[in-house]
């Protein structure tokens, strides 16, 4: 059975469910715009939680004064609350061709964090958003709150399939052309581009989102075991080429892996992104499980 024709049932068995039903974010700061939910906003209004006073300025809601203040030291203050609004979440897994070949194929462990992440925002109040892409991005699922939708999440990512080559460029250009609130945006992928890690860092740099990136990585992407005269096929575009595997060759390759790995961590460090690895071949839960170990991933 390949990776496309995989149940939502295999993809998410109910101990998946419910290991990642604890899962939660917590924002540090939330853009205004959405729904009353169990995040922290940065403006200061009539909401639930008292967090300071400021003195009264003419056309201040006369609701907000502090009478007892008032009564006290004849001054007129206004009292401020922190308002509580939702997180837009927006979750990108890459569903490119290479992402489903193999016996265990990456795409398993992406569309798991996938859920994974998704669920956390859902169990908080917040607004999800499915954004699959390759050489082009597709709106899967629109943002939107509710636990209810947990299950139609699953369903739609389960029903993902290969959409061809990878081109960050392309994709999440249009991702930053929608025009979407200020949230969160999720990528998850391996961050092969033929293009290069410039144009991953270039993509990325137009978000307006805060951005989470989850690494999908392989012990044999650093160090592949491999040996003698072999016929490789690029996953990307299927071309193939006769390669003769030395140490000389090997060690080119650590070298230009080394190099890409640390574009991306540079690219995570200079956009203030969390940046994660997931290894496909483990269980996704545990991975990631290390986010959430204070109860929360504080975003």
């Amino acid at each position: 059975m390949t990776m496309a024709e995989l149940t939502t049932q295999e993809l998410f068995d109910p101990a998946f469910l419910h290991a990642v039903s604890r899962f939660r974010f917590l924002a540090k700061r939330v853009a205004r715009g959405g729904v009353h939910a169990e995040q922290r906003s940065r403006h200061m209004g009539s909401g639930m939680e008292f967090r300071d006073y400021r003195g009264y300025v003419a056309g201040d809601d006369l609701r907000a004064i502090d009478w007892n203040i008032y009564r006290r030291l004849g001054r007129v203050f206004l009292r401020l609350f922190e308002e509580f609004e939702d997180l837009p979440v927006y979750v990108a897994p890459d569903v490119s061709r290479s992402m489903f070949l193999g016996e265990q194929p990456r795409a398993h462990a992406g569309l798991q964090s996938a859920y994974a992440l998704a669920a956390a925002a859902l169990n908080h109040h917040d607004s999800v958003g499915l954004y699959p892409f390759a050489e082009e991005l597709r709106v899967a699922m629109k943002p939107r709150s509710g636990r209810v939708r947990m299950m139609r999440m699953a369903h739609a990512l389960a029903n993902q399939k290969p959409m061809g080559t990878t081109d960050f460029k392309r994709s999440l250009g249009k991702m930053a052309r929608l025009n979407l609130r200020p949230g969160l945006l999720i990528v998850i992928s391996d961050f092969f581009d033929p293009q290069g890690i410039q144009a991953v860092r270039e993509s990325l740099s137009r978000q307006r989102h805060r951005i989470l990136l989850v690494q999908l990585v392989r012990k044999t992407d650093r160090d592949p075991d491999l040996s003698g005269d072999l016929l490789l096929r690029d996953c990307e575009n299927g071309q193939e080429h006769d390669v003769s595997v030395t140490n000389e060759v090997l060690t080119g390759y650590r070298r230009a892996y080394k190099e890409f790995e640390e574009g991306l961590h540079k690219a995570a460090l200079s956009l203030q992104a969390g940046l994660v690895q997931v290894d496909v071949d483990e269980p996704v839960v545990p991975q990631l499980s290390s986010l959430f170990e204070a109860g929360a991933f504080v975003v």
